[in-house]
């Protein structure tokens, strides 16, 4: 009782963490304090606050490495990008139809969440960041060659401008390599802070439930744990499709976050700054992840005003080099241990 207390506290001190940021960024936004650069960056900081976390749950938590968390915000974000022009006329409030977009989006990260897990997460070894990786490539790919739109005869999908073909005063919503256009920015920092909150909610939750001991009992010995009767490939999928479903909400958010989106903008590089995010936080800490995507994300709105921010990805990686070296040096960690008191448990919601 005293452990499930502990990480009730734990929780309760992401969301004061969350809470607490919006309220002092409202102030300051009231102020005139954040300037518009700042001020755009809100939403976008939003969006990889919970990819972060998200990931963390198969990277930290599952133990497994996944490289393709792009390729699911991709499809959040196109998907999501869809549904708010389908339902523009019949939902016109624009908070609410961002809402339904957002579990459109989370829908469909979970669909591909479930189609590469089922096959995938049977093996072991590497094959999840192989599968993911490509996963990434191929949805990427498939978006760029994506034509979709809508007009008075119902929706129209093509793989080509030649057969894309829309009754006069039709809407084309994906046009290919342009992306999608003509978005309506439905997007805000307060969307973006509860999408937060109810990512920590889900997260959270499932860390601290039996379910979540399964699956930390899956990353620490599969062996173990199925010799004991836990169903390895039922945990490992709902840890997977959880992280890919919250990313696909995020992707939501973020593409209607901006009047055009393009696939390039959720590449290899997309998922592997995740990732960073999630390894500087702290593999298993929620908070960690929260504050690296946090700070790392608007590092280069803070760099551009030394004239460094193009060398932002080799700074990240000598952090994340030293990080490393950091976390396996035997002297450190002891002197850390005198330092910080160890607390007991497998996963941190700190």
């Amino acid at each position: 009782m005293k452990k499930i207390n502990k990480n009730s506290l734990n929780g309760f001190v992401n969301y004061g963490i969350i809470i607490a940021a919006f309220i002092v960024l409202q102030i300051l936004i009231g102020k005139g304090v954040l300037s518009n650069s700042l001020q755009s960056l809100l939403v976008p900081a939003c969006c990889y606050i919970v990819m972060a976390v998200s990931l963390n749950l198969t990277v930290g938590i599952l133990g497994e490495l996944s490289l393709g968390h792009g390729g699911f915000m991709s499809l959040g974000a196109f998907s999501g990008i869809v549904a708010s022009i389908l339902l523009q006329d019949l939902i016109p409030m624009a908070p609410v139809r961002l809402a339904v977009s957002m579990v459109v989006g989370a829908l469909a990260g979970a669909l591909g969440g479930v189609i590469v897990g089922v096959p995938v997460l049977r093996l072991q070894g590497d094959y999840l960041a192989i599968v993911t990786l490509a996963f990434g490539q191929i949805i990427k790919n498939i978006i760029m060659v994506l034509y979709v739109g809508v007009d008075e005869t119902g929706i129209h999908v093509a793989a080509s401008s030649d057969r894309f073909v829309l009754a006069p005063g039709g809407t084309a919503i994906i046009k290919g390599p342009m992306g999608a256009v003509g978005v309506a920015k439905l997007a805000s920092f307060t969307a973006g802070a509860i999408l937060i909150l109810i990512t920590l909610l889900v997260v959270q939750n499932l860390v601290n439930s039996r379910s979540g001991r399964a699956i930390m009992a899956l990353r620490d010995n599969r062996i173990a744990a199925e010799s004991v009767g836990i169903n390895v490939t039922k945990y490992k999928l709902m840890a997977f499709v959880t992280s890919a479903a919250l990313a696909g909400a995020a992707g939501a958010l973020f593409g209607l976050n901006y009047s055009s989106t393009v696939a390039s903008k959720f590449d290899f590089n997309t998922s592997i700054l995740v990732l960073v995010f999630v390894v500087l936080g702290g593999l298993g800490s929620i908070r960690g992840s929260i504050i690296a995507a946090a700070l790392l994300y608007v590092l280069p709105e803070l760099l551009r005003k030394f004239d460094i921010a193009e060398y932002r990805m080799l700074i990240y990686a000598i952090v994340l080099i030293l990080v490393m070296l950091a976390t396996n040096n035997d002297q450190l960690k002891s002197m850390l241990g005198r330092i910080i008191p160890k607390r007991k448990g497998a996963v941190s919601n700190g």
